[in-house]
């Protein structure tokens, strides 16, 4: 049984991250744990956002795997690499969480194995449903979360929720930026991650708890 105190304690705030293009190295469907390269100054942002008591989770969109372009075996190896290439910051992600799903693919020749990952679901972004999944899970509040990510379905995922977002000029995002001028869309656009990972600072109140770990 929850103590009064641990009752009464405010849900963390946490900053949902695309993964690539955002976090590391844009790589056309990304299938090989080698390609796997963290962004300049990421893991500096990632850091002083934990330091300052924000949750980070990863939300990433991977088609590949419907694609029939790696399995999630493999896309677990990019991911404890990815670990690995935080770790030297004292870095740790508090949950990383993919969509598999590609609902428009038809299923090719002897891929009849993958015709799960051809569902209609909520968790494919623009879909809010891998925030809404981690905000359950770790007790995340998401009026003082944020997003950032290199597309603005990243940005559409967490609007959704009333959780503003930053988009990132890396990856896809100087064509994202130009896409959404066309479109009349105000998106806050900074140049990188470490930039992202500045406003988001510079946003938030300073009352924050500090991450215990």
């Amino acid at each position: 049984m929850s103590s009064p105190e641990s009752a009464a304690s405010p849900r963390r705030p946490a900053v949902f991250l695309d993964r690539d293009g955002t976090l590391n190295r844009e790589v056309n469907y990304l299938a090989d744990p080698a390609q796997f390269e963290l962004l300049p100054g990421v893991a500096d942002g990632l850091a002083r956002l934990s330091a300052r008591g924000f949750a980070l989770v990863v939300v990433t969109n991977q088609s590949g795997i419907a694609r029939g372009l790696l399995d999630e075996a493999t896309l677990a190896d990019i991911h404890t690499r990815m670990d690995e290439e935080l770790a030297p910051s004292g870095v740790v992600l508090d949950l990383v969480l993919y969509c598999p799903h590609h609902p428009d693919l038809d299923p090719g020749p002897g891929q009849d194995d993958l015709a799960w990952t051809r569902a209609r679901c909520s968790c494919r972004k623009p879909a809010p449903g891998m925030y809404v999944e981690a905000i359950a899970r770790l007790g995340l509040d998401p009026a003082r979360s944020w997003c950032v990510g290199d597309s603005l379905r990243d940005l559409e995922a967490g609007a959704t929720l009333g959780i503003p977002g930053v988009l990132v000029r890396t990856g896809k995002g100087r064509a994202q930026e130009a896409l959404a001028r066309e479109r009349g869309l105000e998106v806050a656009v900074v140049d990188d991650f470490a930039a992202a990972a500045d406003t988001v600072l510079a946003a938030s109140p300073g009352d924050i708890e500090p991450n215990p770990c």
